[in-house]
């Protein structure tokens, strides 16, 4: 039995279908364990039942693991795939009931378009849900940044100009938010601020004192608002710092996690691939069973140069505009670390040579490895 789940929050929709074609299950599924066990339960008297959703994390999550527990056998459809197999289907309706069935039919008839969800895939999930988090701490990170140096901007251009090339330093970072104005930090001498730095940066606290000190005495003015100012500065660091833990933190479960799946040191060794490049392939490709071939993945992730031709004219080659984003983005910034590895650099210079602009040369790195 093939049962398609289109996963939603609240409702799922499952229908299932024998090896025939013929629907043995239409309809809605509460996303509830008793309502997932019943269905299951009702399928499994029919014989050997297949489980294949579109999405792993989150909302279908819940189904995934009452499958499993009970034996049942899962696998997963990605969502840009089953897009593309509904083009096939007649119709222009978008139906939970419509996109279930397509799921089922596509496990029923193009197996090849499934992926098995098995330990390995849940690792991927678990991965997945980390990466996701670390990214949003990122962003809030940039944030902070970015807002504390316009704080301090205001209240003395000079000590930020000092201090903000150091805005990721636990030390720095641990100063301003014990005190928050120029007058505050100086209040503190340069035992105290030698004390503070040193909680986080112990090599800069030996030079940087002295030079905070004598920054604050070229300014003698005091700017209005510079207290309401210092009680931001102090609230923004002490935030900044908090993300920054965290995502330390973070990245050390993130790379133990990785470290447990087989694949992590096949993609870790190859040139310009790290602990983020590999999560991010992984939760993209997987181990690239549904793949044909290089030219495939290529093709998937957006890297395929496609002809623009007309008659007797021809534009020339270009980069896809379809393609899978993220992994196009993660697979671009391998390319540039890995020119720092030798045979990649010849191999991007032999493009270059052949009359390659950096554009077309580039995407050809990932393409090729």
């Amino acid at each position: 039995m093939f049962c398609g789940i289109d996963v939603a929050r609240e409702i799922h929709h499952a229908i299932a279908l024998d090896q025939y074609g013929h629907r043995l299950v239409d309809r809605p599924l509460p996303n509830a364990e008793p309502d997932l066990v019943a269905l299951f339960q009702d399928l499994e008297a029919h014989g050997r039942v297949l489980i294949v959703v579109d999405q792993l994390a989150s909302i279908g999550a819940l189904a995934i693991a009452v499958a499993r527990a009970r034996g049942i056998t899962v696998a997963y459809l990605p969502g840009l795939a089953m897009r593309r197999i509904a083009d096939l289907y007649p119709g222009e309706t978008k139906t939970d009931a419509r996109d279930a069935y397509v799921i089922a039919d596509a496990a029923r008839t193009l197996p090849h378009a499934l992926r098995r969800v098995g330990p390995d895939e849940q690792t991927t999930v678990e991965l997945s849900v980390l990466a996701g988090y670390d990214a949003d701490l990122a962003a809030e990170s940039t944030r902070l940044t970015n807002r504390l140096h316009d704080a301090l901007l205001h209240v003395h251009p000079a000590l930020e100009r000092l201090l903000g090339r150091h805005f990721r330093c636990r030390g720095v970072l641990a100063l301003l938010a014990a005190t928050g104005t120029p007058d505050s930090i100086a209040a503190l001498g340069k035992r105290k601020i030698h004390a503070l730095v040193a909680t986080g940066s112990p090599r800069m606290a030996h030079t940087l004192p002295a030079k905070i000190l004598a920054t604050i005495d070229e300014q003698s003015v005091t700017i209005p608002a510079t207290d309401q100012y210092g009680r931001v500065i102090r609230g923004l660091a002490s935030q900044l710092l908090t993300v920054l833990e965290q995502r330390d933190t973070l990245r050390t479960e993130l790379e133990n996690l990785l470290a447990s799946h087989p694949l992590a040191e096949i993609l870790t060794s190859m040139p310009g691939v790290g602990p983020r490049t590999a999560i991010e392939l992984l939760r993209t490709v997987g181990d690239g069973s549904t793949f044909a071939s290089a030219a495939h993945l290529a093709s998937y992730a957006g890297l395929a140069p496609t002809t623009r031709q007309s008659g007797r004219t021809i534009k020339g080659e270009r980069l896809a505009r379809r393609g899978n984003r993220a992994l196009r983005g993660a697979l671009y910034l391998s390319a540039f670390a890995s020119l720092k590895h030798p045979p990649s650099r010849t191999y991007y210079d032999r493009k270059r040579a052949e009359g390659k602009t950096h554009t077309a040369a580039r995407p050809a790195l990932p393409a090729d490895e």
